[in-house]
């Protein structure tokens, strides 16, 4: 599929063509040649023509709705939010869409146009306009809905846009390998913005919320990964390369996933409920924004019970309880730090504190017990005992593992005996799982250095994926496209 294949408008033209080519490849010929391998590029071979069926079907479907004037007046009046002052109509041009199946159809449509009532000197009018039809169905780019988000789903998922076109020649879409990247970043940045509106509107105190979380177990789980950022180094252009230099720098991207479990402490995977995963570049303080707005449009307050668990980064058990507190969560809310990160210092205490295996690993069994048990206070003061009879380098060891124990409890982090009663999960797994899937295996890496904004896209589009909630997702961005006339 390298060249564009352009439709014909003609259904049973389209069927008889498909017919033809899949009787064909249907035939049982020279069986004795027959295994694995042909029988892959028969399917291969059916698959493409179904492809190339659907294509047709679609640029049938787009051919017949730009002939309808009703809805070329609906398009329009939709789409008045866009137009400015001075936007008139301009007639009619052709534009071209890609349909699945590499199938390009060539229609023409209605065109607006912003007029400049007097141009700059020595610059000529720009006329930007936009076709009502394709803004409303959100065809803008020359792409069907359909492909638009299938292009951005693999440009996303994908180890690289490399990776993503090759899979998505496969699946009958062949545009160039700049294209998918550019769509890619359009698509993220429009739920960007979204995202941006949303935060806006809880500013301005009118955000919905909803009672998705309503009487529901809720765990929210928060932690941060590595991302290498590309900053560019000032000065001017280097003359050979006309470009400027630039270095890398390690950023924590913050990431969250909102989901519920059932009584029986298990996430709930059906979709009643669907997962909320996000996380961004901009500090704790623009994380902060995007966790309220989410608690708050999901109604958190209607919760039932809420567990927040985490490691023991400092910003989050600052400033992530006191926000619980704003938003009225239930009287059963609890705080935890992640178990297995606690039981992490444990063991580094007893690597430091014995000097045979068999005796660390007894000590730490032991302890973690203890933990696990809600016994911190009767740990901590067995780890003090190790303090007082060490010196040197080990006794800086002992007592900061000590300190990280200590300084959650004070916090009231450790109270695993309750939670595990209230079968509530004691780790933060499902979050460290996100930073694995959304960072470490496209985002993360020594040679790979991200413009910030690209990789606050990236991050976004990929949290959707993980979630299961990409058509959620597109139906979000395609909606923006509907623009009516406001008051």
């Amino acid at each position: 599929m390298k060249n564009h294949i352009y439709s014909t408008f003609d259904l049973s033209k389209s069927l008889e063509h498909f017919q033809e080519k899949a009787t064909k490849f249907l035939e049982l010929t020279n069986i004795s040649e027959w295994d694995g391998n042909v029988f892959r590029e028969r399917e291969k071979k059916i698959r493409e023509i179904a492809l190339v069926l659907a294509g047709e079907c679609t640029a049938l479907l787009l051919h017949n709705l730009s002939q309808s004037q009703d809805f070329l007046d609906k398009a329009e009046q939709e789409t008045q939010g866009w137009w400015q002052t001075s936007t008139k109509k301009h007639g009619c041009k052709e534009r071209q869409i890609l349909t699945v199946g590499n199938v390009a159809v060539t229609l023409k449509l209605p065109y607006v146009v912003e007029r400049q009532t007097q141009p700059k000197k020595n610059q000529k009018s720009l006329h930007e306009g936009f076709c009502p039809f394709l803004r409303y169905l959100g065809m803008s780019e020359g792409l069907t809905p359909g492909v638009l988000s299938t292009i951005a789903r693999y440009g996303a998922i994908a180890g690289s846009f490399e990776a993503a076109r090759t899979t998505l020649i496969d699946w009958g879409v062949n545009i160039s390998l700049k294209r998918i990247e550019r769509l890619t970043y359009y698509f993220g940045k429009i739920g960007i913005n979204l995202r941006e509106s949303k935060i806006t509107s809880l500013e301005l105190g009118n955000l919905p919320t909803s009672n998705t979380l309503k009487d529901q177990r809720v765990v929210i789980a928060v932690d941060g990964g590595r991302t290498r950022i590309r900053i560019n180094k000032k000065g001017r252009r280097k003359a050979k390369t006309n470009r400027v230099g630039f270095t890398g720098e390690w950023i924590e991207p913050k990431l969250l996933t909102i989901y519920v479990v059932n009584e029986q402490g298990e996430k709930i995977r059906n979709g009643e409920v669907s997962i909320t995963n996000d996380g961004t570049y901009q500090g704790y303080q623009g994380f902060l924004q995007i966790l309220e707005m989410y608690l708050v449009n999901l109604g958190i307050s209607q919760a039932k019970q809420v567990l927040l668990i985490a490691d023991g980064a400092e910003w989050i058990w600052i400033h992530i309880p006191p926000l619980l507190k704003k938003l009225k969560c239930p009287p059963e809310t609890y705080q935890l730090l992640d178990f297995f990160h606690a039981a992490s210092h444990l063991q580094d205490f007893a690597d430091a504190a014995f000097n045979t295996n068999n005796e660390r690993q007894q000590w730490f069994q032991k302890a973690r017990k203890s933990l696990k048990k809600g016994q911190a206070l009767d740990l901590m003061r067995n780890m003090g005992e190790f303090i007082f009879e060490a010196n040197g380098e080990r006794l800086k060891i002992l007592v900061r593992e000590r300190n990280y124990i200590l300084k959650a409890y004070r916090r009231r982090l450790l109270k695993y005996n309750s939670v595990a009663l209230k079968k509530l999960p004691l780790g933060s797994g499902a979050v460290e799982s996100l930073i694995r899937q959304v960072v470490n295996l496209r985002m993360k890496g020594n040679s790979k250095f991200w413009l910030q904004d690209n990789a606050e896209i990236m991050l976004h589009l990929r949290c959707q994926w993980i979630a299961k909630s990409w058509d959620n997702f597109s139906d979000s961005i395609f909606n923006s496209f509907i623009k009516p006339q406001t008051c």
